[in-house]
């Protein structure tokens, strides 16, 4: 089977999740982020809309959604710092659940203060690397938040040529991971907490048609133009079947993610389905498509006439980072191919992000990486390269990576988290975030947690030959040891 991360949400809409993380982690001042259940005032934000963000601890929970009353011990009344240092033995203490044999026998771990100042708990077996599934996602969101920047959009285009007897109107993808066929399909995109505003084919079209007929052309050729991304749409590292059940092929131009028209599956020729639709609705605004739709580059003299933009790189990490989105965190890995080595294919993301993480201080070493979702199970992570990645986007010199940390889902509340950590102990309520990793035999973790003292640390935690009638009790078990560091008095 493959990834059981993806579009895994509560029934529920547990939005915000209120009071107690949110004074939990400003309390951490010295590494504050925006928040992902302050939504509205993160989309504010992100949107020009107000000048800071709002502080988290001001925005109340949901009547709908009951969390504890935050306690915080006298000691940090005052905003802790989140700089203390770690007790070992507390943290080994609080990780007991590693030992639970249900996650079979390579089970590897590291905690340390998110700040980078050392390493409180390591475990390796055998091999100091393994599978990491969906945690992976974690890696090529921060690279592409650091290449292409928070606010980065990409737009989906089209193009007029006019050079022949009938003007040649040209489709261009952009490498939006969620433009989607009609604004229906663009709000009705699930119950996650966190769902940004999505371009659709519809409205070009529309916007197109209108800037045709305002110059009195009402009848094209239509062709469309995926080349901004290059090399196999089809991982070669996946298995054969994850395509089309769990993902389509990888291009710059779909719609819906590669999904048919009623959401039963996934079409074998996204772009030129994409297209299909596009010439619909032109059609439908009163523009006529003349002859067959067919596959070109655009013109390089081509004349721009309408656009439709995606959320923002901020929003879209929110988003494939909450609901584990695997088509969303392979596009983005395209796009962090052409940002850093020119080219959008498999190979210059993986090769992108490898510079970037050798550039600031985290290398890969052992560690290899043949996509951007954790799909494939060649992949490999050591701990400590997660880690690195946890506190690179902490760390006061790159707020821009700080989008990561706030769309981490929060355990026992949001997103592949909705339903995990609930019945861990009380006290680590809301303390823990952390990307889920799942594949068959794999489980893996990756997130902070802020202790009952104030402390706040980065965790890993990764399991991957776990014996097919024990996955379940070994998720418990990861579930388990993580909520352990958000329940511990783990100082020093």
């Amino acid at each position: 089977m493959a990834s059981r991360d993806e579009e895994r949400v509560s029934g529920r809409r547990k939005k915000a999740f209120g009071g107690l993380v949110a004074v939990a982690l400003v309390a951490a001042g010295g590494v504050a982020w925006q928040t992902g259940w302050a939504e509205d005032q993160w989309h504010d934000f992100r949107n020009g809309q107000s000048g800071v963000p709002a502080d988290p601890a001001a925005v109340a929970p949901p009547p709908e959604v009951d969390v504890p009353d935050v306690v915080l011990p006298s000691a940090v009344a005052e905003p802790a710092n989140g700089l203390g240092q770690l007790d070992p033995g507390a943290v080994e203490q609080a990780l007991a659940g590693l030992n639970d044999p249900d996650l079979g026998r390579h089970v590897l771990a590291i905690v340390g203060a998110l700040d980078g100042t050392g390493v409180a708990y390591e475990r390796s077996e055998g091999a100091a690397v393994a599978i990491p599934a969906s945690t992976t996602k974690v890696v090529t969101s921060a690279v592409a938040l650091f290449l292409l920047g928070p606010d980065k959009v990409f737009t989906t285009t089209t193009v007029l040529d006019q050079t022949g007897t009938t003007p040649r109107l040209t489709l261009v993808g952009g490498g939006d991971p969620f433009l989607s066929r009609s604004p229906e399909t663009a709000s009705g995109a699930g119950s996650a907490t966190f769902v940004p505003v999505r371009a659709n084919i519809r409205t070009l079209a529309r916007r197109t048609a209108r800037a045709l007929k305002a110059d009195g052309i009402r009848s094209v050729e239509l062709a469309y133009d995926d080349s901004l991304f290059s090399g196999p749409a089809v991982n070669p590292h996946w298995e054969p079947s994850y395509v089309p059940d769990d993902i389509a092929p990888i291009g710059a131009l779909w719609v819906d993610q590669g999904r048919e028209a009623d959401g039963s599956g996934r079409v074998a020729n996204p772009p030129a389905t994409a297209a299909e639709e596009f010439r619909k609705a032109l059609v439908r605004y009163g523009v006529k498509a003349v002859g067959r739709t067919t596959h070109a580059a655009a013109a390089a003299a081509a004349t721009p006439v309408g656009s439709v933009s995606s959320p923002t790189v901020a929003q879209i990490v929110q988003r494939l980072i909450e609901v584990s989105d695997n088509a969303a965190a392979e596009v983005l890995l395209r796009h962090i191919g052409i940002a850093d080595q020119g080219a959008g294919s498999f190979e210059a993301g993986q090769a992108g992000v490898k510079r970037v993480l050798a550039a600031n201080g985290v290398p890969l070493g052992a560690s290899v990486l043949y996509d951007g979702s954790g799909l494939s199970r060649a992949n490999r992570l050591a701990p400590a390269v997660l880690l690195g990645v946890l506190r690179l986007a902490a760390s006061d010199a790159h707020p821009q990576l700080r989008p990561l940390l706030a769309a981490l889902p929060v355990a026992g509340f949001t997103g592949s988290l909705a339903n995990r950590m609930d019945k861990g102990p009380a006290a680590a309520r809301g303390r823990v975030r952390a990307k889920t990793g799942t594949l068959s035999n794999v489980s893996s973790l990756a997130g902070i947690a802020l202790d009952r003292d104030g402390n706040l640390m980065g965790f890993v935690l990764m399991a991957d030959r776990i014996k097919d009638p024990k996955e379940t009790l070994a998720q418990t078990a990861l579930d388990n040891a993580a909520a352990g560091l958000g329940a511990c008095s783990c100082g020093g």
